[in-house]
Order: structure tokens, then sequence, then C-alpha cells
């Protein structure tokens, strides 16, 4: 295959030293919640954010006094965006059934779609207040039918931002926490003693909110490891190098260390979107982090084909995939590993991030190999049950289920199927052996 990397960023081993960075840190306070809660988070959130109020929990009036602080267009787009979220989110519960069948005479087999019973939501705050998590998170686990949504966010400028505290009352949060990072989601799973553990965590965050969740994950159960953005675009000549370079920087302006990735397969373009990306750092007002992200993460990669940037792109499994070609349709039937996909250049990332309605916390890291982004589907837990109706089918089944255990070796299950068949089939099946 030919490919040609016309940009690179830091080699795997820098970045596998700063993960062991962020491993070490995350360990430590970590193990100070669990063995001095409330004061341990009091003194993260005193080191990490400066921030030491009376207690972290917000009362209603101070949400209500936040609520009133928010403009009535700034209002208005939070309701539409929740409102697009949440159509969506319900049409994604709708196609979740229960389902009970007869799979022969007298065996009945079933599963229930149950809400997980609490729910942590995180929702980043520090650098830039991210209102829109709020709904992806917190909304959908209230469509979800979650019955104790929690949700935390850290200390904007000094205060709790009025927009995030309003999205996620809005959106169905039942407490709400001024608290950020790994003092935030260690809270949250862990428990203090004056905040409840949960039974999962959700949402994205840093690289310290990231490791903090794949920690926790066992303890509590998560949506999926979502750590610094990342963004590929997939792009051949029916685009220009404008719409490239925006589309990268507009997701590299993140954080530090978000990979931003252009696959093409022309070279000119690739040339062209390097020019234009330096010409958009020198004005974009973002410019000292995304700058940055470029720098260490952005790479530039040509192909010759559409096969080997399809190949490609699956290998990468990015988080976010903006693909403006002569064939969208054609990645979105054959790409299989990736977050999302927005197709054509009328689609952008920003609007999936904000407000057309899909989630945005998407799996990073090569997880788009294994599992999707958070949807409604996530905090809901399908159980499985089974009844048996008729002492016929309690019998057959038996007698089936007693050869099959022997054939493990495991006597006493074989024991329980055998007693069936004793009992409602009136067979003589001696103890320890194998129904006939």
């Amino acid at each position: 295959m030919a490919v040609r990397y016309l940009k690179t960023g830091k080699p795997q081993e820098e970045r596998s030293e700063d993960d062991a960075k962020v491993r070490a840190v995350v360990e430590a306070a970590l193990a100070d919640i669990g063995a001095r809660g409330d004061a341990a988070v009091r003194e993260l959130a005193e080191k990490f954010d400066n921030f030491s109020p009376p207690t972290y929990r917000l009362s209603q009036d101070e949400i209500d006094q936040l609520i009133s602080e928010v403009s009535p267009r700034d209002m208005d787009d939070i309701l539409f965006a929740q409102d697009q979220v949440r159509k969506f989110a319900e049409i994604q519960r709708d196609s979740m059934k229960d389902v009970e069948v007869e799979t022969m005479p007298g065996v009945i087999l079933g599963h229930r779609n149950i809400p997980v019973q609490s729910v942590g939501c995180y929702v980043p705050a520090g650098k830039f207040p991210m209102v829109a998590s709020a709904h992806m998170s917190v909304l959908t686990a209230s469509v979800a039918g979650v019955p104790r949504i929690v949700a935390t966010t850290p200390p904007f400028e000094g205060r709790p931002n009025a927009a995030v505290v309003a999205a996620m009352h809005l959106g169905g949060a039942h407490e709400i926490y001024v608290l950020g990072g790994i003092q935030g989601v260690g809270a949250m799973a862990l428990g203090t003693e004056t905040i409840e553990p949960v039974h999962m965590l959700v949402g994205p965050g840093n690289a310290f909110v990231a490791e903090a969740k794949r920690q926790l994950y066992g303890r509590v159960g998560i949506d999926l490891f979502a750590g610094p953005t990342e963004t590929m675009v997939i792009a051949d000549e029916t685009v220009d190098a404008e719409m490239c370079a925006t589309d990268l920087l507009g997701q590299a302006e993140h954080g530090y260390n978000s990979p931003a990735v252009l696959l093409t397969n022309s070279e000119q373009l690739a040339k062209d979107t390097l020019v234009e990306i330096d010409r958009l750092l020198e004005i974009l007002p973002t410019a000292e982090t995304a700058s940055v992200s470029w720098r260490d993460y952005g790479e530039v990669i040509v192909c010759d084909t559409y096969d080997e940037m399809l190949t490609m792109a699956d290998e990468i499994a990015s988080e976010h995939v903006q693909v403006m070609t002569d064939r969208d349709d054609w990645f979105l039937d054959n790409m299989t590993c990736y977050g999302a996909l927005f197709l054509g250049a009328r689609t952008n990332v920003a609007n999936g991030d904000k407000v057309i309605g899909t989630n945005h916390t998407l799996p990073t890291k090569k997880a788009g190999r294994y599992t999707g982004g958070l949807w409604v589907g996530k905090f809901l837990k399908t159980h499985s049950y089974q009844k048996v109706t008729t002492d016929e089918a309690a019998t057959l089944i038996g007698e089936y289920g007693s050869r099959l255990c022997m054939l493990e070796g495991f006597v006493g299950h074989a024991e329980q199927c055998n007693v069936r068949v004793r009992r409602y089939g009136g067979k003589n099946v001696p103890y320890g052996e194998a129904a006939e």
C-alpha cells in the first residue's frame, strides 16, 4: 500500500510516557478519596480548581439563581439543542424492545431492558464550559429512565457556569455538584460522607478524567474510554484546503493533545491544507491550544486509492470522521471502526458536538474497533429470564441438561436437572448419574 506521511505527530514512545505520568497522578488521587472521602475531595478541588465553597452540591435556590443569569437567546438555544437530542434518544429507546417468546411448548424465554439505577455524569468546564455535554449525558440518561442522575462540573472562571448548570437541570439531573477532574468522577464513583456512590460513570473529559474512569471501571460501569478529542478528515479533490483546515483545527482547539488527521488521495490538497492551517493559526483566537495539538498530534497522510484510504481510516479508528469525497455513502457502507461519521461538506463535527441530535461522547484511542458511542442504550441493562410451565418441558429440558452437565463433569449441576426429571417426569434417575 502506497501511503505517504507529509506530517507526523509525537512518536508513540513520548505519548506513552505522558500516559504513564497521568496514570500515577490518578491512582494516588483515587486512593486518597477512597481513604479520606470529603476531606480529600476538598483538598483536590482547592489544589486543581482553586475552589472551596461551604458545600460543593448546589441547592435549588443556587440552581434557580444561575438559571436566571442565562440570557433568553442562550436559553432558547439550549432548549433547541436538548429537543434535538431528546427526539433522537427517544427514537433509539423505542427501538429497544422487551421480548418474550415460547421457544418450544412450555419453555418461555425473554429479556427486559432495565435502567441503570444511578448514574454520574461528568460535564467538562475547566477550559471551555461544555454545555452540550449535559444534553448528551444527563438528558440521555433521563430518557432511559435512570432514577438517580448525579452531575458534576468544574468551576469556570471561579464559579459555576450558569449555562452548564441550566443544561444539567433542564436535562433532568437530580443532584448537581461543582467538582472537576479526578475529584469529581472519584467522588461519584467511590462515594464520600456526603455523596452516595453511583453505579455508572459517563461523560467526556481530559486525560485525567479518562484515566480515572479507566481505573474505576469494574467498581462502577462506564460508558466508554472517552479521552482527548480526535478528528479525521477524509477528503478528495471535491473539497478545498480551507474546508479541510477549518475542520481539523476546529477539533484541535479542544486541548493540547487532540489528534487531528487529514487522510486524502490528493497530494496537492494535502500540501494546500498544510499551508492553510498555518494561515488560520495566525488568526484563530484559540490558536495557542490548537497550534500545540497540531504540532504534536497532527498528521497528514496521502494514499493512492480510496481503498487505501478506507484501510487506513479503519486502522486509525478516529473518534470523529469527517468524510468529504465523491463517494461519501461508500465510506458509510464500508467503514467499520470509528466513533461517528459526518458525511458530506454540508455536515460538520461541530454540529454533531452541539446541536444536531446524535451523541457526542464517542470512543477514542481506537476503542471504535469494539464499541460505539454513548447512547440511550448504554443506560439500559438487558436482563434475560426463563420460565418452564409444563411437566413435559421440565422433563425434556432436564434430560438434555443432565447429560450436558455430566459431559463437563458438573455432577451438582446435573442433579439440578435430575431432580426435575424425577419430580415432573416420574423417571428414576440414580443420584449422580446422567438422565437417559
